[in-house]
């Protein structure tokens, strides 16, 4: 679950990490307004979005008085920002206003998750305002990485090790090292996929402030945080992933036009490989779990055609404890009440497969006996 910088600011300040001052967020230009005149006069106006690169597409502005803040906030609120990480633009909903800072030098600081050594990993780098992956790309030795024993916890010295591995200055290094300490508790305790402040700014009078920061939040620990149900509603840019997570439903948004609806998640990856064998664009990743019920079916039907682009809908269905009849009957019933007007190919495999297969013999729906060839009709159909 991806949080908004504004958020993932207020959850690292409860850990210590030092964060600039700011009036809140705004929603309106009159917010924007109010926001600067309480931070004094001049204010730094930073759409809130989960992309990267916002500067350079015009989502950072300074305003240097309330009146320019409103004047400035009328343009950007609205606004479809453009960035290299989103080169179709995401609407701009709500502003971040915070103080200016002098920032003198730029450091990057994280963490993440590291499967193949089954450890957290903290990452620095002396060049931070750029885009980590651009940075290990272009200048692999700048990175410094620390794996962190979970059985240990993280110890002093492998902060500092850290940072002079990194070539930090050695007039930060101690701050460095709070910082270090601080957004790991953050991102061990909040059960985090990942941390990243980028850039750690160094100001003018040496100080050191966490002026941008992304923060991840692991879905499957929301039941160990309820706390964090505010920022839920607020995590998906993609608007029919947010409607699906808010019924319930595995669904992730790929951009093609080939619909997926499985069950289970590794049935739903091999069926994506499938269909792009066959020649088409999966348009979704969605696994309605061990269960075909009508209304799950419909919900779920429901979501993929949401998206404009489907125009076919492909079900792969593996009867283990679920019965193929059931499922078939299921898929029936719901697509009894809906107006559909793709082509639908249904694979059923498993546990009374063959009764579901006669079930479906006296619908509209196609049905297809191979994955392979549940793939390759749909594509053709779509096409």
């Amino acid at each position: 679950m991806k949080i908004h910088e504004y958020q993932a600011k207020e959850l690292l300040a409860k850990y210590g990490v030092v964060v600039p001052n700011n009036a809140g967020v705004a929603n309106t230009p009159a917010e924007a307004r109010a926001a600067v005149e309480k931070l004094g006069g001049r204010g730094v106006l930073k759409a809130q979005v989960h992309v990267g690169g916002r500067g350079k597409g015009g989502g950072i502005k300074i305003a240097n008085s309330p009146e320019e803040a409103e004047e400035l906030a009328t343009k950007m609120i609205g606004m479809l920002l453009k960035t290299h990480q989103a080169p179709e633009g995401v609407i701009v909903e709500k502003l971040l206003i915070e103080e200016p800072i002098d920032i003198v030098k730029e450091f990057y600081i994280g963490v993440v998750p590291d499967r193949k050594s089954q450890r957290n990993v903290l990452i620095v780098s002396a060049m931070g305002g750029m885009d980590i992956e651009a940075v290990a790309e272009e200048h692999p030795d700048a990175i410094a990485k620390m794996p962190v024993d979970p059985a240990i916890g993280l110890q002093d010295y492998q902060c500092r090790q850290v940072c002079f591995e990194a070539k930090l200055p050695a007039e930060v290094i101690g701050q460095a090292v709070v910082f270090l300490k601080n957004l790991y508790r953050a991102f061990n305790e909040s059960d985090g996929a990942l941390a990243e402040i980028n850039p750690l700014a160094v100001t003018a009078d040496g100080r050191l402030l966490a002026a941008d920061a992304k923060f991840d939040i692991d879905d499957n620990s929301l039941y160990r945080h309820p706390d964090f149900a505010k920022y839920k509603e607020e995590s998906e840019e993609d608007e029919i992933e947010a409607e699906a997570h808010r019924r319930g439903i595995q669904y992730v948004r790929l951009g093609g036009d080939i619909g997926i609806i499985g069950n289970g998640a590794g049935l739903v990856m091999g069926t994506l490989d499938e269909v792009a064998r066959a020649g088409g664009k999966p348009a979704d990743f969605l696994d309605i779990g061990g269960g075909a019920k009508a209304e799950l079916v419909r919900n779920s039907l429901e979501i993929v055609l949401m998206d404009p682009n489907v125009k076919g809908v492909l079900f792969n269905i593996f009867g283990g404890i679920t019965r193929g009849d059931e499922v078939a009957k299921g898929i029936i019933e719901a697509t009894k009440t809906m107006d559909i007007k793709v082509p639908m190919v249904v694979r059923l495999a498993g546990t009374r497969a063959a009764e579901g297969a006669e079930l479906l013999k006296t619908t509209n729906l196609i049905p297809a006996t191979t994955m392979q060839e549940a793939a390759e009709k749909i594509v053709a159909l779509a096409k």
